[in-house]
């Protein structure tokens, strides 16, 4: 049995939820308080030396780490991830972004207002964090108005990772009505098989 060591409001360790879930794979979730500085204890450091969740022990005490790997495992040889190498990269591609241009600022701007109550000293990070997250938007609405999930027709490891901190960007601050294709996305998202909510 996989062994995810998480923090249920993390958008990072929903990820690896939702596609445990998605795949009916069995799990024991081991919350873990970021807030309290649990991520930089020595025995946390020995499964992952950069102090960061998510991580997914395995049966045989190997520890993977980064969210998106993860999610890359666990869908290899299943039908969310393309084993056709255009469409697999495209996955990637997408993922990559989610990492470089979405994450960073939608899920910084939610940390600092959901889990730091807006602290003055990082009132310009989040408006800085706005300005970049509704630029990553247009770029999902862009592809996502020409195709009903990310990589074409059908969902994959791309969606889960971009869906996992877009579906909570309110919490963020963000103001998603101007972006029709990706609210009907986030509706297709959620209405897959198996799915289940952050909280649920």
């Amino acid at each position: 049995m996989y062994k995810v060591y998480g923090d249920y409001r993390s958008g990072n360790c929903y990820k690896i939820k939702l596609m445990l879930e998605l795949l009916g794979l069995e799990y024991q979730w081991v919350e873990v308080d970021i807030l309290k500085g649990e991520t930089q204890s020595e025995a946390f450091l020995a499964k992952n030396p950069n102090g960061k969740i998510p991580v997914l022990e395995l049966d045989d005490g190997t520890c993977l780490w980064e969210s998106n790997a993860i999610l890359n495992f666990l869908a290899d040889g299943t039908d969310f991830l393309p084993s056709e190498p255009r469409l697999r990269t495209q996955v990637l591609q997408w993922q990559f972004f989610e990492q470089y241009s979405h994450e960073p600022y939608v899920a910084v701007a939610r940390f600092i207002q959901l889990y730091q109550g807006m602290p003055a000293e990082r009132l310009t990070e989040y408006q800085e964090c706005h300005v970049r997250g509704y630029k990553a938007f247009k770029v999902m609405e862009q592809q996502l108005t020409r195709t009903p999930y990310l990589v074409g027709e059908h969902y994959s490891i791309a969606d889960i990772t971009l869906y996992a901190y877009t579906h909570v960007a309110h919490e963020g601050g963000f103001d998603l009505s101007a972006y029709p294709a990706i609210r009907a996305w986030l509706a297709r998202v959620a209405s897959q098989p198996g799915h289940v909510a952050m909280l649920g």
